[in-house]
């Protein structure tokens, strides 16, 4: 199974490096003030592909932040009501001594 696993990642990166040999042409990235960087098409892909997977990522651990700050609320609160609590106290029962 790790040698099949080997194999396709093998594959994935030799498609990936024959795509980024062909893809090598310059491309103009304008912006504002009419300032232009001229830049290897596969440099844009890349880091498009780069900001997409950091902008999952930060998503993924947000969402993993809230689940745990939840789970921790409600692990406490399932502590505090298995602990024992006190008789209930009379409804006559002076609050004050």
């Amino acid at each position: 199974m790790r040698i099949l696993i080997w194999l396709l990642r093998a594959l994935v990166f030799f498609v990936l490096l024959g795509f980024a040999l062909k893809n090598d042409a310059l491309v103009s990235l304008r912006f504002f003030f009419e300032t232009e960087w001229r830049v290897p098409l596969i440099v844009v892909v890349l880091a498009a592909f780069a900001a997409g997977v950091l902008l999952g990522v930060t998503a993924a651990v947000m969402t993993l932040l809230t689940q745990r700050r939840e789970i921790a609320r409600l692990r406490e609160s399932v502590r505090v009501s298995s602990l024992p609590h006190e008789a209930p106290r009379p409804v006559d029962y002076p609050r004050t001594l």
